[in-house]
Formats: structure tokens, sequence, C-alpha cells
């Protein structure tokens, strides 16, 4: 049997600042889990390994206030443990328009499947996913870089908008915000997340969110060393998002291991990109049942200052199976527990048995 190891817990340190309004907690975040700036994305591939690489680059070829375009791609890569060329398991090309309110106008994906075109009118939300798991459940069964697509799609048209900030003069950009608030009202952020609890430094008095956080610039994500690093990335022109993900699996010693990177990054007219959100998550799992043995996640870029909580809940995830993070993540990681992004990050590790299955023996 193997046992189930959790991240040593960093105890949050709150302080009470008195106000005009009386007394309020505002949180202090421990020196170890500042952001450590952006990570090397694609590290040297190891022999024997697996590794999946998605990509979802968004524009707005007709500018902020319509539709979008979305370009996004996922590939499953094998290297030899004999050094030879790698192996391409699957890949798989979606390509969707996308409306300001985030409602999907057209979708096709390449190989084709039947199921997305029961996606066209889905707006992304909480529902969203669900209608995913509905219209492709053979692509969910199966763990497929297709899915892995579909699922981020929500999160990647909901941060995507933020690139206008650098595209935009302010003027421009308050004015659009007006605009975007008509057909999409402003929520109360407060408690839906590490980043905005209470007492954040993030939330307005009345609970909504203030500033859109701070962004980091990052080199690009590919390895000139490695021209199988990624699977073929799109060169955007103009205002452009990016959501990146790379997971590396391999067995050593009876041990699965697991590297994660996940970046949100911007094109800027001055030259790089710059990031809003980065991770990176480490984990070894039982290569059997699946079984978490241990998992962190290290905070690389992030917006506001109190983000970098919601890695103190990481160890919650030891002694889990892996293929069960869809929903476990969500359950274990509510709230003010987890992080939006961190937490789609440990989900995209529920298909890690569907790669490890797939590594020689």
């Amino acid at each position: 049997m193997v046992k189930t190891a959790c991240k040593t817990l960093v105890t949050p340190v709150l302080s009470q600042d008195r106000t005009a309004k009386g007394r309020t907690m505002t949180i202090v975040v421990p020196l170890e889990l500042y952001p450590k700036g952006p990570a090397v994305a694609a590290p040297v591939r190891r022999l024997g390994s697996i590794r999946r690489t998605s990509t979802i680059d968004s524009v707005w070829p007709q500018g902020a206030e319509a539709n979008r375009t979305i370009i996004g791609r996922s590939r499953d890569l094998l290297t030899p443990m004999d050094g030879s060329a790698p192996v391409v398991l699957a890949e798989d090309l979606l390509t969707a328009t996308v409306a300001p309110n985030r409602a999907i106008v057209a979708m096709e994906s390449t190989p084709p499947r039947e199921g997305i075109k029961d996606l066209v009118g889905a707006t992304g939300g909480s529902n969203s996913r669900g209608r995913v798991v509905a219209a492709v459940p053979e692509e969910v069964a199966a763990g497929t870089p297709l899915y892995l697509l579909l699922d981020d799609l929500s999160g990647a048209t909901l941060v995507g908008s933020v690139v206008m900030r650098f595209w935009q003069t302010p003027e421009e950009l308050e004015e659009q915000n007006k605009k975007m608030l008509t057909m999409t009202p402003k929520r109360v952020m407060e408690g839906i997340c590490a980043g905005f609890a209470p007492g954040s430094k993030a939330l307005n008095p009345d609970g909504t969110g203030g500033s859109m956080g701070e962004t980091k610039p990052v080199p690009d994500i590919n390895n000139p060393d490695d021209s199988d690093a990624w699977h073929e990335l799109t060169v955007p022109v103009g205002a452009s998002h990016r959501r990146s993900r790379r997971i590396d699996v391999w067995v050593e010693d009876g041990i699965a291991h697991i590297e994660a990177f996940f970046q949100d990054s911007y094109t800027t007219p001055d030259g790089p990109r710059h990031a809003i959100h980065e991770y990176e998550v480490s984990a070894t799992a039982d290569p059997v049942t699946g079984i978490v043995i241990s998992i962190s996640a290290d905070p690389r870029v992030l917006p506001h200052y109190e983000c970098p909580m919601a890695t103190l809940s990481v160890g919650r995830m030891a002694g889990q199976p892996l293929r069960s993070f869809r929903d476990s993540v969500i359950e274990k990681l509510p709230g003010i527990d987890g992080c939006t992004h961190m937490n789609d990050t440990l989900r995209s590790l529920a298909e890690v048995p569907v790669l490890i299955a797939q590594l020689p023996a």
C-alpha cells in the first residue's frame, strides 16, 4: 500500500485594522507564499514520459465590442525511453466564435464530433461544463485532449477580455466596461475565492471586485531548443489572450510523477506578453489506483495580494483518486479555500490516469 502525504500548511495570519467604519479583518500573506515570478513553461521532455499540452487563443478581429474568435489546440505526445522520435498519441483542434456575453455562436472540432453542435448557444458560466458533459460524454469518459479544451473554454472566455487594458485608452476602457455592465451586472465577489476573501484589498466596500489586478511580463512559452515542446502554436495579431496548459507524466520506481503548468497571458502593444495567472503543480500518485500520494501548488503570477492563500488548501487532495478530481476539487476547495484558476489546474489532472495507461510498460 502507498501512503499519502500532505504538503505542510502555513497558517494564515489575520490582523485587525481600525477604520472609520469599525474593525475589519486584514489578510497577511506569509512571505513563503509570495508569487515567485514566471516559471519555465516548457522544460526538457523526460525520456519515457507523456506530455499533454493545450492552448486556447482568443482574438477580437472586429474590436472589443464584437465577437471573439477562438482557436484551441491540444496534444498528447509520448517521448520514448530510447530517445527516438516522439509519437503523437492524440491531437485535437477546436475553433469557435463567442459573443461579448460569452455565448457560443459557432463551434467546430477537428477531427469532427457530432456532439459539438449541441454546445452552440451555451454561455460561459457554472452550467456550461454540465452542457459539455451532456454533449460529448464519450470525450469525457475517454479523457481526450478535446475534453480538456471544452472544459477550459468557460474559464478562458471569463478572463480573456482583460487584454483590452493593454490596447485601449483609459477612456475607451471605461466606456467598454459601462457597456458590458448593461449585459452582465457587476457581481458581488466577496467570498468566491481566496483572492476575494473577506478583508481582501481586491474588494470594493460593497463586495464587488475592485481593480483587475497586477500582471507580469513573461517570456514566450515555447522552448527554442525543442520544436516538440508544444503542439503547433497560433501566432495572433493584435489584442489576444492565451490560456496555456502543460502536464508531464512519467513513472519512476513504481510511483507516477506529475508536473503541471498553467498560464493566462495577453499580448501587449509594447512587445512582451503579460500574465495575470500562472501556477505550477507537482504531484505523485499510485500508478495503478490513481490515488494521490503528495501534491502541492506553486503560485508564480497572480493578480491580487491575497490570491496565494489558496495554495494552503491543496494538501486536502492527497488521498483522493485523480480520476475524481473534476468533482472532488470543487468539493474540497470551495470558496475562499480555493482559487478558480488553481482549482481548474488541479481539475485538469483528472485525466492523468488516461496518460499513465499509455506509458510503455
